[in-house]
């Protein structure tokens, strides 16, 4: 006869539990939770969030660590390597603000409430009507911090300053910037306050108006970490696969001139652009209320692609050879000469070619392309400003976020769509830069997408 019982579900192990009443809150309310809207097609979360409840009820939460939850809450493999791998910050991060959501939308009225503080893998449950219980705080916003409507105190100012500090130095890549393009940044994110008028209010609707979470999705280009000390990062532009990289014979020669070192790949830097796109589209999401979490396209799942609305900044290959499939074709694609137009019209070249020097400064023109599309099975909102150099992308999101060209945008795109915004659309355009800094973005052309 076997004896042996059956695994103990988060209610039936309550009763094991030192505060019965207080497990049985946070287990009750778990079960409620995941069963809500918010959480219903968010399988990887659910998951998580009854791991992480199911280790408090056991007393187990506050021994977490990293590498425990990324290999038995996410199914992560064995060589998972926490300084290597945010997925676990990352889902917890989520975690965080759909727990916040669920509290904004069916939960509000729940008399307990769940939250995840932060740097820590234990829920803690409590009664809203206890002392100092509160909802969970909305996740803090990543690198993207709104503009206050008046002048900021000299405290935010001071913070203002320091975080766009951080995200500077972070986002630094390792190409290198001139003196001249850094304080041109600086001061661009000092002077430039995003107003809502109608028609940004009209242009970005799908995602302001959306109660999908919205992550702002970085470029992370493949480098190859070769293990001498210091180590040696080189980056091959054409290169962004790993087997791509075992088979060069550039990187090989490499590696034998310095001994014939292992290498690895490497996924720590991009491009200075991001950062202030990043802020700009925080001022435009802050206007609203919009929170804003950030993710590297490496990492972009679509699992997340299903559950999420994306913003993405970067070089397009980078980041739509991963879309494969979805719901809509685009006919306007990013190479690196330029923006290949597969389907020209009457007087339109097959190709816009860009042109640029890159020593001994980066000045030239350089054509962007803004693509708008629905995510996997049509539901949310894809969005990517794309281009071969930073100053492309970053000359788009500026365009896109300053309140006269969106009047032109509006217009324009409703011509090609019989007098209504269309429901997916590509934007080209041709941006003019000096020391890598957009100075000049004219509007080129549009396409309806079907």
């Amino acid at each position: 006869m076997n004896d042996k019982k059956p695994p103990m579900g988060i209610i039936e192990r309550l009763t094991t539990s030192e505060d019965e009443s207080e497990q049985t809150d946070l287990g009750t309310q778990v079960e409620r939770i995941i069963r809500s809207e918010e959480f219903r097609n968010s399988e990887t979360l659910r998951k998580l969030l009854l791991y992480l409840a199911d280790k408090a009820i056991a007393g187990e939460a506050d021994t977490l660590k990293e590498y425990v939850v990324a290999i038995e809450a996410l199914g992560k493999p064995p060589t998972y390597d926490p300084q290597h791998n945010s997925t676990v910050r990352i889902q917890v991060g989520r975690l965080r603000q759909k727990l916040a959501e669920y509290y904004r939308n069916d939960g509000k009225q729940d008399d307990l409430i769940v939250d995840l503080p932060r740097g820590r893998f234990r829920l803690i449950c409590k009664r809203r009507s206890e002392e100092g219980a509160t909802r969970p705080a909305p996740p803090p916003q990543v690198a993207v911090m709104p503009l206050p409507p008046e002048a900021p105190s000299s405290a935010y100012s001071r913070h203002r300053t320091m975080l766009l500090g951080m995200a500077l130095g972070v986002l630094l890549s390792l190409a290198g910037y001139s003196a001249y393009s850094v304080f041109k940044l600086l001061h661009m994110r000092h002077t430039q306050t995003v107003v809502m008028n109608a028609e940004l209010e009209e242009l970005w609707s799908p995602l302001l108006d959306s109660n999908r979470p919205l992550i702002f999705c970085i470029e992370d280009p493949l480098f190859v970490e070769i293990n001498t000390k210091p180590g040696i990062y080189y980056r091959d532009r054409s290169i962004n696969h790993w087997n791509e990289a075992e088979d060069s014979a550039i990187i090989r020669a490499l590696s034998q001139s310095v001994g014939k070192q292992q290498s690895q790949p490497s996924r720590y830097y991009t491009a200075l652009g991001e950062a202030e796109a990043a802020f700009l589209i925080g001022n435009l999401m802050g206007s609203r209320g919009r929170s804003v979490s950030m993710l590297r396209a490496s990492q972009l799942s679509w699992q997340q692609l299903a559950d999420n609305n994306i913003i993405f900044v970067g070089v397009q290959n980078l980041f739509f050879e991963q879309l494969q499939g979805m719901p809509v074709a685009t006919e306007l694609i990013v190479g690196p000469d330029g923006v290949h137009n597969t389907h020209p019209a009457a007087g339109e070249p097959p190709i816009f070619l860009n042109a640029y020097t890159t020593a001994p400064t980066e000045q030239g023109l350089m054509y962007a392309l803004v693509t708008y599309v629905t995510g996997p099975n049509g539901r949310g909102a894809v969005m990517s400003f794309s281009s071969e150099r930073s100053a492309g992308y970053l000359g788009a999101v500026q365009f896109f976020a300053n309140p006269e060209s969106a009047r032109l945008l509006i217009a324009k795109l409703r011509e090609k769509n019989g007098g209504a915004l269309p429901h997916t659309y590509q934007v080209l355009l041709k941006i003019r830069f000096k020391d890598n800094v957009p100075t000049e973005t004219t509007y080129v052309l549009s396409r309806v997408l079907h």
